[in-house]
């Protein structure tokens, strides 16, 4: 026969049960304040994401959405998202789209990708900004990816009303000198055509035309020749002229890099040729460096850095340009002998504004307008300079193969 419990072992048991039952009610208080902390800090984060004037989208690695904010749904009136992919919802489709920012990002072990989309809202055509990146567990192991869509259309609207005041303004700067470049050409055609109209008045008096020296119609050929070559030489500075101001920058075509410098060597020609002979020094890539891009943005950053070049070589140094094809990308340097850049604005030479040159020669924003048109290039571009020594500026651009 089991042994009677006594009434000590009874009272003993109940206080067991009853601290047990004390440590899961304070188990159970702490869970529910827990849960309490967890969910105001998720209300937190759901008003910051909220808060946020561009669309956001948390997805799983299968582009599966899981939850979007506010702007989302001001965006996308109706469409409800959760548990449909990012292809379904933005762009109707079954697969991932080419080039897709999600991809890249998970292929790039999580650093942050963007890329350019053209959609249409309410039959109007917007630039949009996607931008994509990774989240991690606990573990430090990818589990999440957001997604975040910025409507970039009047930014892009701005920005390239900025590069288009830039540009006329650096042509304002080449007028004085295109104008004269023009002008001694025009000057010749109008003499040589005085010229030939005078002789062919004399031609239509002369009673026998059979008699005519053969040396009048070699004049007039040589007349013709030059009258022709001068017109060609202003319809080219006209063409460059015109390329440089072209505002479609979306017009982006292969590029012989080459060519932009000749072509701004030429507009720059009045100019240059007041200055001692073997100021411009060039060192050309026998390779031609191809390059996709504006062919009239890229003569802004030529001529920008060349510009400022003369400004700091005073007319006393010298300036050597120099392009190269190293690998997959395209180098063009151009170097002067002036008197440097002091280190402590270095970092500054490509804000907006900043300049170092007297009041009426500047407002300072050619260098971040050629910061912006390499940065839309994909490329880079820096400074390298001594203080008294001269300046380097070297830009980096992606090789393209014709």
């Amino acid at each position: 026969m089991p042994h009677p419990t006594s009434l000590d072992e009874i009272i003993g048991i109940e206080s067991i049960k009853l601290g047990f039952f004390k440590e899961v009610q304070q188990t159970i208080s702490e869970l529910r304040a827990s849960n309490i902390e967890l969910e105001q800090k998720r209300q937190d984060i759901q008003a910051i994401l909220n808060g946020i004037p561009d669309v956001m989208a948390v997805l799983t690695l299968d582009y599966e959405i899981l939850s979007v904010n506010n702007a989302f749904h001001e965006r996308y009136p109706g469409v409800k998202p959760c548990g449909k992919t990012c292809h379904q919802i933005f762009k109707g489709q079954g697969t991932p789209c080419p080039h897709c920012s999600l991809t890249q990002a998970m292929e790039g072990a999580g650093r942050v990708c963007r890329h350019l989309e053209l959609m249409v809202f309410h039959g109007e055509k917007r630039q949009i900004e996607c931008t994509a990146s990774l989240m991690r567990d606990a573990h430090g192991n990818p589990n999440r990816v957001i997604l975040l869509q910025r409507d970039v259309t009047l930014e892009k609207q701005y920005q390239a009303q900025y590069l288009q005041a830039e540009r006329m303004a650096t042509i304002g700067v080449l007028a004085e000198g295109v104008a004269h470049e023009i002008n001694n050409p025009l000057t010749s055609i109008s003499g040589f055509a005085e010229a030939m109209a005078h002789r062919m008045e004399k031609l239509a008096m002369c009673p026998d035309q059979d008699s005519i020296a053969p040396e009048f119609m070699e004049l007039f050929g040589e007349y013709l020749e030059i009258i022709l070559k001068e017109c060609n030489r202003c319809s080219e500075i006209v063409r460059n002229l015109l390329t440089f101001g072209h505002r479609d920058v979306r017009a982006y075509s292969i590029v012989d890099l080459n060519d932009v410098v000749h072509n701004c060597l030429q507009l720059l020609h009045p100019r240059l040729s007041r200055l001692p002979r073997g100021v411009i020094k060039l060192h050309l890539s026998e390779k031609q460096p191809y390059v996709l891009g504006h062919p009239g943005e890229l003569m802004q950053v030529i001529l920008n850095l060349v510009l400022n070049a003369l400004y700091a070589v005073m007319e006393s140094g010298e300036i050597a340009i120099h392009t190269a094809v190293e690998g997959r990308l395209v180098l063009l340097r151009v170097i002067d002998t002036g008197h440097g850049i002091p280190k402590e604005i270095l970092d500054k030479l490509f804000d907006p504004f900043f300049t170092t040159k007297p009041a009426g020669q500047g407002i300072g924003i050619g260098l971040s307008t050629c910061y912006n048109i390499i940065k839309n290039h994909g490329g880079e571009i820096s400074v390298d300079s001594t203080y008294t020594e001269g300046a380097c500026f070297e830009t980096v651009l992606p090789y393209c193969v014709e």
